[in-house]
């Protein structure tokens, strides 16, 4: 029987499991209630800059499966660029002091017997500390399963896990930072090469895979926005689109790949979560220096990471609630202060914007991570897809495409059912 499955949303879910379902030969129509495709992972033409800039900086690293098969699934694999190997700059921006983490490519983590690769002034044994990570009890929270003293904490631990929680790393899932421990410095460096896309987010993840899409005969709906799902006793019997309704078929199937609040909204007693934080992202037309890396970590500056693009410089401030109301030229002369020490380049303010998302993610403490529903419902054709899932992961682009595809291999199973 010849069905449809109808995606709602276009972000990186939907998409991801549009592709998943398009591959596997389904009729699949995606709508997506807003003028663009990519939700938060998206590029545009600012009018302030006179180029294209990303919605946000995301960084990908070589251990994210999911991530990487999508772009290889869509011809786009090539348009990430890092290292050759696994490495990471840092600077402590009070006192310049500079370091490199390097990360060698087997799971047994030799590179904290190095004192040239590992965090300076720590010591092997300090490492074995994170261990406790690995294994942490239900609903603990990152501060109870281990301490915030040292160097080791303040240069490598709250670094990463505030850019993959985005969140003061205390007050976060243990759950989730085991999980980020375990699939990038419990793999090795083979998983934790830096990847950034040089030319945009747009052209990387979100074009090709439109054209993807559209080679495979699935339909892409833009402005098309679902305004209430109308369900029966079993199933979801229709999509009401406020000057359009559209009756499923016997066969057909939903999934629902819009932000947490929105899902609230269309299906009742859904637990979703409720709290967010914020990530601020700013952009300054200028050429980096030849020395800068395509990403650098900054320490006990406002500025957390700094990324070099081809005539742009921008930055990424996770957990930037704190700035979300200040005035925005006051916040981009203090970003361009910390970027004019760390990199050399010239004081006076280049042209800038300004990128401030206030619910750029769930808020990834344990009592909202279990919160977080999975992607069956107990409608037999309704799968739920985004990063605020329980994909195990916090929100990040690994997880919305893992729980992308885990929606889609749901309907599949349950259509092989039928």
């Amino acid at each position: 029987m010849t069905r449809t499955v109808h995606i709602i949303g276009a972000g990186l879910a939907g998409l991801s499991a549009a592709l998943d379902l398009s591959a596997r030969g389904e009729r699949v129509v995606v709508h997506e209630a807003t003028a663009f495709a990519g939700g938060r992972c998206r590029s545009y033409r600012d009018a302030a800059l006179g180029m294209t800039i990303d919605n946000g900086n995301h960084l990908l690293l070589s251990g994210n499966h999911a991530a990487l098969a999508y772009l290889r699934g869509v011809g786009a694999e090539q348009k990430l660029i890092g290292p050759a190997q696994a490495e990471f700059a840092f600077v402590d921006l009070p006192s310049r002091e500079r370091w490199t983490l390097r990360f060698n490519d087997g799971r047994l983590p030799l590179w904290v017997f190095d004192r040239s690769r590992r965090v300076p002034g720590t010591r092997a044994l300090d490492y074995f500390a994170l261990a406790k990570l690995l294994w942490p009890g239900p609903g603990k929270s990152v501060g109870e399963v281990i301490g915030r003293d040292g160097l080791l904490y303040r240069r490598l631990v709250e670094p990463l896990l505030l850019a993959a929680l985005n969140i003061d790393p205390p007050h976060g899932s243990a759950r989730l930072a085991s999980a980020v421990i375990r699939e990038t410095l419990g793999a090795g460096g083979q998983a934790c090469r830096p990847l950034i896309a040089r030319d945009g987010l747009g052209a990387t993840m979100i074009e090709p895979a439109l054209a993807a899409l559209e080679s495979r005969g699935a339909v892409v709906r833009l402005e098309h926005q679902l305004r209430a799902l109308r369900f029966g006793a079993e199933r979801i019997e229709a999509l009401d689109f406020g000057n359009e309704a559209i009756v499923l078929g016997a066969a057909d199937a939903v999934i629902l790949a819009v932000p947490p609040y929105a899902a609230a909204a269309l299906v009742d007693g859904l637990s979703v979560p409720t709290e967010f934080r914020a990530i601020v992202n700013a952009h300054f037309a200028i050429d980096a220096p030849a020395a800068l890396p395509p990403i650098l970590g900054v320490l006990n500056g406002v500025v957390q990471w700094i990324f070099a693009f081809p005539g742009r410089v921008s930055i990424t401030i996770s957990a930037g609630d704190g700035y979300l109301d200040t005035p925005r030229d006051a916040l981009a002369k203090t970003i361009w202060n910390d970027v004019a020490a760390v990199t050399g380049l010239p004081n006076p303010l280049p042209p800038w914007q300004i990128v401030r998302e206030r619910r750029a993610t769930f808020a990834a403490t344990p009592a909202q991570d279990a919160k977080r529903p999975a992607a069956a419902t107990r409608w037999r054709n309704l799968a739920l897809a985004g990063d605020w899932t329980d994909t195990g992961l916090p929100a990040t682009i690994e997880s919305a495409i893992r729980s992308g595809n885990r929606a889609a291999a749901l309907i599949a199973r349950q259509s092989a059912k039928s």
